[in-house]
């Protein structure tokens, strides 16, 4: 049996690891790598195996960068199952679509450039329509429940407490008559964040893949941060301001929302507007609130307690049109949006930044990690100046960084989760993170007496013993 590592090795994004076993091959996520444009598009095109000749995927969850190249594959020949939990099925369901939207209009864009220059065409890497074609494809399987992607391979879902329906892969393989325990992290998640049940540790594994995206330092306590948060929205709101949040329309808006909704129910902040803006985020908003199982038992009670929903109080609005959202930007109020995307990247969040940078009173919130080269980390680092659509902008408005609010587990999460399977472990592949950051992650683990960690390059093939 072998690993390939086709993506988000010596990088954050893109996802994709592909397992031969019994002469079958088990695709373990599938998605975007984002990164400058042209270099985006040509890795995310090309992929490095047949897709027609995957005989399963299974997906951790639904975040962009591991789900957002299916559409691709499924254009590309690949007609097989997409094995997920019935949560991250119908988030990922509307953000592949969502995403096919964002590839015809990028194309556009470029399109324009090209034809200025006298270069041809290029195509979108997929449309909306070729999304659409991913969402028949998907199995739905609950937390815990085995199933057989392939022969010889058993796998079960558990909670990885990231965003709605995330999970840690667990995979008992045989294969002529030798067995192995593999288990695939995904992201994993943090104890005590708003909403999701905290993630489930690894047991009894042979061989992990697992995630070091924050390898090279710890969070902040959850509740820590929430303070961090209170106290911008109320610094900002008491001075006139704007709260900017470039939020990811899955997980992070919906904390955010939950955290805001029990701020103003206690008191804590002053009763401001608060607008969600993104398309994306409203939908996901409405999956969220079909899937309560998910939720954890704090959140539970505090819907007791408030006799409201979690994401429902009557200072949010959610904004679904265009002109709703423009509408923003014409109000000097105070008030809290909260859009997509995360990166502050595309969408309507750039237009909102664009209109508020240059205002002192406002402040643009950070409240996740932030990839090179995006709008996102030139903020976080604090840059004078930023460009947006092709002009520059000075940066008069606050910038609040609060890593406390980050989906992703903290080094101390991620030495734990490590060590959790130190007794049986043969060797632990480091991916979906930066070489500081996995570094750092297996200096800590080797300290700790756990030898056998790889920092696998992209592309690399790895032989399980």
């Amino acid at each position: 049996m072998r690993i390939n590592f086709h993506g988000a090795a010596h990088t954050v994004t893109g996802s994709q690891h592909l397992l031969e076993i019994n002469g079958k091959k088990l695709l373990l996520d599938c998605g975007l790598y984002q990164g400058k444009r042209a270099e985006s598009y040509s890795r995310n095109l090309n992929f490095h195996y047949e897709p027609q000749s995957v005989d399963a995927v299974i997906l951790s969850h639904a975040h962009i960068d591991h789900a957002g190249n299916l559409p691709n594959l499924v254009k590309q020949g690949y007609e097989r199952p997409i094995y997920a939990t019935y949560a991250t099925k119908d988030i990922a369901s509307v953000m592949i679509a969502d995403s096919g939207k964002i590839q015809e209009s990028d194309a556009e864009f470029v399109n324009r450039k090209r034809a200025r220059r006298g270069e041809p065409p290029i195509e979108p890497l997929y449309t909306k329509a070729d999304a659409e074609e991913v969402a028949s494809l998907f199995s739905g399987k609950n937390y815990e429940e085995a199933f057989e992607p392939i022969p010889g391979v058993v796998a079960r879902f558990y909670e990885a407490g990231h965003i709605l329906g995330s999970a840690g892969v667990s995979l008992e393989i045989e294969e002529k008559g030798r067995k192995i325990h593999l288990w695939f992290s995904g992201d994993i998640g943090r104890y005590k964040l708003p909403l999701l049940r905290d993630p489930i540790l690894p047991t009894n594994a042979d061989y992990m893949i697992m995630e070091s995206t924050y390898g090279d330092k710890s969070h902040s306590d959850p509740d820590l941060a929430f303070t961090e948060f209170r106290d911008v929205v109320k610094r900002t709101v008491e001075r006139g301001g704007k709260v900017i949040v470039p939020a990811f329309a899955v997980g992070r808006t919906q904390e955010i929302v939950y955290n805001l909704n029990e701020m103003m129910y206690n008191g804590d902040v002053p009763r401001v507007p608060v607008y969600v803006d993104s398309p994306l985020a409203v939908k996901a908003s409405d999956i969220f609130k079909n899937h309560l199982e998910c939720f954890d038992d704090e959140t539970r009670q505090f819907v007791a307690e408030a006799r409201h929903p979690a994401l429902d109080f009557n200072m949010l609005s959610y904004i679904r049109s265009v002109d709703e959202s423009k509408a923003l930007n014409e109000r000097t109020d105070p008030m809290v949006i909260i859009s997509a995307s995360g990166m502050a990247e595309t969408g309507r969040v750039v237009h909102h930044i664009r209109n508020n940078i240059e205002n002192p009173k406002n402040t643009i919130c950070i409240v996740s990690w932030q990839a090179p080269d995006t709008m996102g980390r030139r903020l976080a680092d604090r840059e004078p100046e930023i460009r947006i659509f092709g002009e520059y902008y000075k940066r008069k408005c606050d910038v609040a960084t609060i890593g406390g609010l980050s989906g992703h587990a903290g080094q101390d999460l991620l030495v734990k989760y490590a060590t959790n399977v130190k007794e049986t472990v043969k060797d632990i592949f480091l991916v979906h993170g930066e070489e500081r950051q996995a570094m750092t992650l297996k200096g800590l683990l080797k300290e700790r007496g756990m030898d056998r960690v790889h920092y696998p390059d992209m592309h690399d093939k790895v032989d399980l013993q």
